[in-house]
C-alpha cells in the first residue's frame, strides 16, 4: 500500500504519515478502545472546531479516557496540522486511544497509561455535481450495534459491515433500522456513516438525538438552517413505515453534505428524483457554505 505524502501528528510530534508507528500493544489496536473525531475544513477554515472538540471531550469522558489536552491546545494542534497540508479543503481525523498496556486485559490498566493521540488530514472530496442533481440509492439493514452509538468510538465493525452491504448492492448508504420493543415497529436511526432525514407532505422529519445515534455536526447544521428559513421540521421518532412512505429521503454528513436518496431497497423514493424540499435545503446549505463556512465565520 502506498501511504500518501501527508504530514501527520502523533503524541506531540509532527512528521510524515508513513514514518509514524504505534506499538502493537496499544489498546486501540487490540480492543478498539478509543474515540475519534472528523472535522471538515473549507478553504483552510476549520468548520465549528470548538463544537467538534466538545463532542470529542464528551466521547472521551463517556469511555473514561482522560482528555490529554485543554481546548486551546487541541485548537493549536488542529490548526497547525491544517497549515502543513498543501491542499485547502481538508478532512481532519483525530483519534485518541487508552494507550499502550501490558498484559492484555479487557479491564482498564491498573497502572497509569498515557493516551495515544494521533491526527492526520486528508483532502476533503465532495460528491460530484451529478450526485446532487440525480440522487443516490440506499439499502436498509437491522441495527445490530450496541446501545451507546452517541459515543464516537473507533470500534466501528458493525458500521463497516453495513457500509459494505451498501457497496455490494451498488448503493451509497445503508440505513439502520432498530428493532422495536415488544413487537413495536422498527425505528429509523441513521446511516452507516451519515444521518438521515425524511420529508412527507412538505414537513421534514428527523430522529431526535439519543444514545442510539451519533448526531453529526452537519445534522445539527441542517436543523439550524431549516429553523432559520422557517421550513416545517419535526424531531422525534421516525418509524420504518414513515421512511418507506416518505416523499423524500436525505443523507447528511461532513463529507457528503446533503444528498437525496431517490431509491430505497430497489424501490423509488417519491417520484424517484430529488424533491423540492431537498432542492431548497441544498441551495440554503450551499449558500451558507460559500458565505460562512469558507470564510471561517462559524
Amino acid at each position: 500500500m502506498h501511504t500518501p505524502n501527508l504530514i501527520a501528528y502523533l503524541n506531540g510530534q509532527f512528521a510524515p504519515l508513513d514514518e509514524l508507528k504505534i506499538p502493537v500493544l496499544d489498546r486501540g489496536f487490540l480492543f478498539g478502545d478509543g474515540v475519534y473525531e472528523m472535522i471538515p475544513v473549507y478553504s483552510r477554515c476549520v468548520f465549528r472546531l470548538d463544537e467538534h472538540l466538545q463532542r470529542l471531550a464528551r466521547s472521551l469522558a463517556a469511555v473514561g479516557i482522560a482528555n490529554p489536552h485543554e481546548l486551546a491546545v487541541w485548537r493549536q494542534i488542529v490548526l497547525q496540522l491544517v497549515a502543513q497540508q498543501d491542499f485547502a479543503d481538508q478532512s481532519v481525523y483525530l483519534q485518541i486511544t487508552r494507550g499502550v498496556a501490558y498484559p492484555r486485559n479487557h479491564a482498564f490498566p491498573s497502572t497509569d497509561t498515557a493516551p495515544t493521540v494521533f491526527a492526520f488530514s486528508d483532502p476533503l472530496e465532495m460528491p460530484p455535481a451529478a450526485l446532487f442533481a440525480q440522487g443516490v440509492a440506499a439499502v436498509t439493514t437491522r441495527d445490530i450495534r450496541w446501545l451507546r452509538c452517541d459515543i464516537k468510538a473507533i470500534s466501528l465493525l458493525a458500521n463497516v459491515l453495513a457500509k459494505q452491504q451498501a457497496v455490494e448492492a451498488g448503493a451509497a448508504e445503508t440505513i439502520m433500522l432498530r428493532d422495536g420493543r415488544q413487537g413495536e415497529e422498527a425505528l429509523m436511526i441513521e446511516g452507516a456513516a451519515s444521518n438521515i432525514f425524511i420529508v412527507k407532505s412538505g414537513v421534514i422529519y428527523a430522529p431526535q438525538t439519543s444514545e442510539l445515534m451519533l448526531a453529526g455536526i452537519t445534522y445539527e447544521l441542517v436543523i439550524e438552517l431549516a429553523e432559520q428559513h422557517q421550513l416545517a421540521l419535526v424531531l422525534g421518532e421516525v418509524s420504518e413505515a414513515m421512511l418507506r412512505d416518505a416523499d423524500e429521503v436525505w443523507l447528511t454528513s461532513s463529507s457528503k453534505e446533503i444528498l437525496a436518496i431517490v431509491e430505497l431497497d430497489g424501490l423509488p423514493v417519491g417520484n424517484g428524483k430529488p424533491g423540492p424540499i431537498y432542492q431548497q435545503m441544498l441551495s440554503i446549505y450551499q449558500t451558507y457554505k460559500a458565505t460562512v463556512m469558507r470564510r471561517g465565520e462559524d
